[in-house]
Formats: structure tokens, sequence, C-alpha cells
């Protein structure tokens, strides 16, 4: 899997919860493309109004 660069997400909002968010969803993000790696199943994202299914390869040196 290549690391890919990701802009900075940030939320204006004053809720320590969506202050939060912006990170959550990239953890989420990584981990999906992680199961669908693992499981050999596209992954499946829309991308300026088109839906995208990508193939992802599993990480080789990932040390577990």
């Amino acid at each position: 899997m290549t690391v890919q660069s990701v802009p900075q997400m940030s939320s204006r909002l004053p809720d320590a919860d969506m202050q939060a968010a912006p990170a959550a969803l990239l953890r989420a993000a990584q981990r999906a493309r992680q199961v669908a790696a693992r499981t050999g199943t596209p992954l499946v994202y829309r991308r300026d109004g088109r839906l995208i299914e990508e193939r992802v390869e599993p990480e080789r040196n990932s040390g577990r």
C-alpha cells in the first residue's frame, strides 16, 4: 500500500468532539484501506462526484 498525501482537515466548530472528528475520519479511512487489502475486496469511495472502486495491495513490510 502506498502512502498518499492527505490534506490537513480541521473543524472550526468549538465542540471538543467536533475538533476530534477530522482525525477520526482519517483513522477510519486508513483502517478501511487495511481491511480492503487484507480481504482482497475493493475500496469503494466517491471522488469528484464519481464512484471509484480501487483494489488495494497489501503492505509487504508492515512488521505485523
